[in-house]
């Protein structure tokens, strides 16, 4: 047994080291959580998925980037806030004047002209008035002006999109405070700044005062035109009665004229005025300030505009210059004194040949209206007046009449010639010509065949201009014409050859002046200086010289040939004795305008006759009745001055022998001192509108010829 138990008995399991009974940990059975699950399958993006990721991470940069350049922004614009209220005006206690400002106008050597201001109206309250006299305002300038802080996003974003529907300045996005703010403490200049300014300034406003007060203040200061300052002063000067007493129709046209007060003051256009006031009356209606009877009313019966109580033609020049006035110093508090460029004893002169010559001549002519400006070769007026009869009629048609100049645009195209390398001895064609059906032709249909430059200008051929306007491009003369001054539209057509495209005599008369000048260029000014009270000057002209715009050598064949037209052409009833002058006659479809434009040395004086309601006159050209009165006046405007020649080509040039030397020119007693030479500017845009006859425009060959053709010009 115990060997047994020794050798050969039971052993009891051991569980140790022994790889025999080891268990591996692959065979272990791991706990659920524990065993690795199966990686799932990748399934391929979508070419749709890709771009939504794309999108997605574009936006965020997008979005990111956006973030930044707002934040930039509002830096910027709180610095700029910062610059521009650390340049505010001095903001003193607003004050309204107890009476309107004395406006004395002078002539060149001191001498009183007119005075203006001297209806003292006195300040005007809202209780005061009727309540539809401040409403017609509102309606038609801001009427959301109980609604905003002084500021308008909403009519700012309006006008912005009417301004580009009508591809430039259709609405204005300034509130009744702004405008206030303006007048109060701004100038006039159109500057970012000023516009900053002003914002900054409307606010401060709004949290001073009340609107009420905010549009009593309004009403006591907003320019009526005329030199009328507040409502009171405007409405004796053009109703004859208190602020108190107007109508719907009065408030209306009043209300209407602060958008524009020198070309719609209805003493001087009141077609402009009333059509403006009419829209005035629609606003009223549509914001309910006025019933659909007041509004019928309003439309059937419009405003009467008393007569002024001076008459004499020197009202038309201070009418001007308070228009003047307001572009150059804006709101005029205190008195001042307003030195002008007139000269008391040319517009006198002035003032009887038109008068005296009309009142013998006119009836039989057919012509009921006429103008003269007259102006240094520098561009000072010297005498302007703008019609036959200032009490009668206030508009001034020197200077805000469009009309068509005929053949007294020809010499913009001629110059134009000259440029492009033709010679006053170069030869064209006098002939019928025939451009998509148009048909110009001369005076009594009578034709010369090949003409020099210089006879086809002084006889005033229509053909000869024709062709050179398509011969260097319609375009080309309206460059020329805007680069001499000529501001108004011209429309780029053959028929711009015969002056078809209307333009104010103002800047007709201002646009040969660089011919007298020797071809610098020249801006018609009316308005010297300006002195308070107190003697402190508070404008002066600037009268930095602004460059040549004509070359000499095409200036001397341009007075060459303009002479021809005093000597052998259709002006030969101009000679001034003793003086060498030279210019050109106009006469517009059917005898509709009567132009006669001419210059010496001293002195530059346009001429225009017509009617106001374009009616045709009896016949009369640019040669006949305007020369005489031209010839009148300049004959009393040139006794006792010495002699001065015309500018002339430079010396040893091709017309030297003609004209003289430069030199000599330059030395004729008299003459200004001529600016060194300076780089041709670009050409000119035209920027203001005007309506133009297009000699293309469907009608049929009789009539073309009857329009276009047949004015001895």
């Amino acid at each position: 047994m115990a060997g047994r138990g020794q050798s050969g008995g039971r052993r009891e399991p051991v569980f140790d080291s022994s790889p025999e009974l080891r268990v591996s940990a692959d065979e272990r059975s791991a706990p659920e959580s524990d065993k690795p699950k199966p990686r799932p399958r990748r399934k391929k993006k979508s070419a749709k998925a890709k771009t939504k990721a794309k999108r997605r991470s574009l936006l965020g940069r997008m979005t990111y980037w956006a973030l930044v350049a707002g934040l930039w922004v509002v830096i910027a614009g709180a610095g700029a806030i910062a610059y521009v209220g650390a340049h505010l005006p001095p903001i003193q206690s607003l004050e309204i004047p107890k009476r309107p400002p004395s406006i004395q106008i002078n002539d060149v050597n001191g001498r009183a002209l007119a005075r203006r201001g001297d209806l003292a109206g006195e300040i005007i309250t809202l209780k005061e008035l009727p309540p539809y006299v401040p409403r017609a305002f509102v309606a038609i300038e801001d009427r959301r002006f109980y609604e905003h802080y002084g500021v308008d996003p909403l009519g700012i974003g309006r006008a912005l999109v009417a301004n580009v529907l009508h591809r430039g300045v259709a609405q204005g996005g300034s509130t009744l405070t702004q405008q206030l703010a303006k007048n109060l403490f701004l100038t006039q200049e159109r500057t970012v700044t000023r516009k900053l300014q002003e914002v900054l300034l409307a606010i401060w406003l709004e949290r001073k005062f009340s609107k009420t007060q905010i549009l009593e203040l309004y009403l006591n200061r907003v320019y009526f035109g005329s030199g009328s300052y507040g409502i009171e002063q405007a409405s004796l000067r053009y109703f004859g009665k208190s602020a108190k007493q107007l109508n719907v129709a009065e408030a209306a046209m009043l209300a209407g004229l602060v958008k524009s007060p020198t070309r719609l003051a209805p003493n001087r256009n009141f077609d402009a005025a009333e059509k403006r006031a009419k829209i005035v009356i629609a606003a009223m209606a549509e914001l309910g300030f006025i019933t659909p009877s007041n509004e019928k009313v309003a439309l059937a019966k419009p405003p009467r505009i008393v007569a002024q109580s001076a008459n004499g033609a020197v009202n038309y020049v201070a009418d001007w210059v308070m228009d003047v006035l307001n572009d150059v110093l804006g709101h005029v508090d205190d008195d001042v004194v307003v030195a002008t460029s007139i000269d008391s004893f040319l517009q006198a002169s002035a003032e009887r040949s038109l008068s005296d010559e009309l009142a013998l001549k006119g009836d039989k002519g057919g012509v009921s209206q006429g103008a003269l400006v007259a102006m240094t070769p520098e561009g000072a007026v010297r005498a302007m007046v703008g019609g036959r009869n200032y009490a009668e009629s206030q508009f001034n048609r020197a200077v805000a009449a469009k009309r068509q100049p005929g053949s007294a645009f020809k010499p913009f195209v001629y110059l134009t010639a000259l440029e492009h390398g033709l010679t006053p001895d170069t030869l064209r064609q006098d002939g019928p010509i025939k451009i998509k059906g148009w048909q110009p032709e001369n005076y009594g249909h009578e034709y010369f065949g090949p003409v020099t430059l210089t006879k086809a200008l002084a006889m005033s051929l229509n053909t000869v201009s024709v062709r050179l306007t398509m011969e260097f491009s319609p375009m080309s003369v309206v460059r020329t014409a805007h680069r001499l001054g000529i501001a108004s539209k011209l429309e780029p057509n053959a028929s711009i050859a015969l002056g078809t495209s209307e333009v104010s005599m103002l800047e007709l008369v201002g646009a040969y002046a660089p011919f007298a000048n020797g071809g610098y260029a020249v801006m018609p000014h009316v308005i010297e200086r300006v002195t308070a009270a107190n003697g402190k000057v508070l404008y002066n002209r600037n009268e930095q010289p602004l460059g040549r715009i004509i070359e000499a050598r095409h200036i001397g064949m341009m007075n060459q040939m303009m002479q021809e037209t005093l000597s052998i052409g259709t002006a030969h009833k101009a000679a001034l004795p003793g003086w060498p002058a030279a210019g050109k006659t106009g006469t517009s479809q059917d005898f509709r305008d009567a132009w006669f434009i001419g210059y010496t040395g001293r002195l530059v004086t346009g001429v225009w006759l017509g009617n106001d309601d374009n009616a045709p006159t009896k016949k009369v050209t640019g040669g006949g009745l305007p020369v005489d009165i031209w010839s009148r006046f300049m004959r009393d405007a040139h006794q006792g001055v010495p002699i001065a020649g015309l500018p002339t080509a430079p010396s040893g040039g091709l017309f030297s022998g003609v004209f003289g030397s430069s030199q000599q020119q330059a030395q004729a007693p008299g003459q200004y001192p001529r600016p060194p030479d300076a780089p041709m500017p670009p050409a000119a845009v035209g920027q203001t509108s005007a309506r133009a006859t297009d000699g293309n425009g469907g009608m049929d060959g009789w009539l073309l010829n009857n329009l276009f053709g047949s004015r001895r010009n």
